[in-house]
């Protein structure tokens, strides 16, 4: 369901479960930790995709459930946003229709994205009765401004791929057929680059994440309580019968 290829200094990292638009299972996670943290060696960028359609729909929703009992702490879910966070390789990301949630969130870590233009970008958290996560309701301010964010974050609206353009954390809007053709080509453009500049240029860039981590531990907590919470329970109830009545 994660495909890893090479592709010169390129390390692409594909997500491959095109009957569940992408939606990410704990093994999936582990999995795309475990890419971003083995050693790079000859890897100079890393290049996220999904397939025709979908980049992801965002957490599966039986692992949520799931979480809900244990809580967050110690699962692939935290060990993921970590690697993220701690990652000192560049990363692009083509994003092709559904963003959904982490599939959002996880862009504000990204140094390039692209997009086709029928993507779709929603972070539906706090219709979950959840908070956001990601270290992003740190980065998106910032990237964006607190009125947009607040309103891609905490209303859930959904940004089109212009819009996400205009807000700053899409780079390019490529026809759905060049997308990971641009995409790679920029990752392998970055990846020419001496190594060593490239890492100080882009630590410069970030600056200190002691600040980033500090948050995403913060949202990991609050998101692991309000997992148990009530309304959390509840929406996730409805969203289950919903499903349920939809088959």
């Amino acid at each position: 369901m994660i495909e890893i290829e090479t592709s010169g200094a390129v390390q692409r990292i594909r997500l491959n479960r095109p009957d569940k638009k992408n939606a990410l299972t704990g093994e999936m996670y582990a999995a795309l930790a475990e890419a971003l943290e083995r050693p790079t060696g000859g890897v100079r960028a890393h290049l996220l995709c999904g397939v025709p359609g979908a980049f992801t729909a965002g957490n599966d929703i039986g692992d949520f459930l799931a979480m809900a009992e244990g809580g967050m702490q110690g699962t692939p879910v935290v060990r993921f946003l970590h690697a993220l966070a701690r990652c000192e390789t560049p990363i692009v990301a083509a994003v092709d229709g559904l963003a959904i949630g982490i599939g959002t969130t996880l862009l504000f870590h990204c140094d390039m994205v692209f997009a086709s233009p029928r993507s779709l970008f929603r972070t539906p958290f706090l219709d979950l009765g959840l908070v956001p996560e990601a270290g992003a309701s740190l980065l998106a301010p910032r990237t964006m401004g607190h009125a947009r964010a607040f309103e891609l974050l905490c209303l859930g609206e959904p940004f089109d791929a212009a819009r996400a353009q205009a807000a700053g954390f899409v780079n390019h809007i490529v026809p759905e057929d060049e997308l990971e053709t641009r995409a790679l080509a920029a990752a392998s453009a970055i990846a020419a680059k001496p190594a060593e500049a490239m890492r100080m240029s882009r630590g410069l860039l970030w600056g200190d994440r002691t600040e980033l981590r500090s948050r995403m531990d913060e949202e990991i907590r609050l998101f692991s309580e309000r997992l148990a919470s009530g309304e959390a329970k509840a929406a996730f109830t409805a969203f289950m019968d919903r499903s349920r009545k939809g088959r």
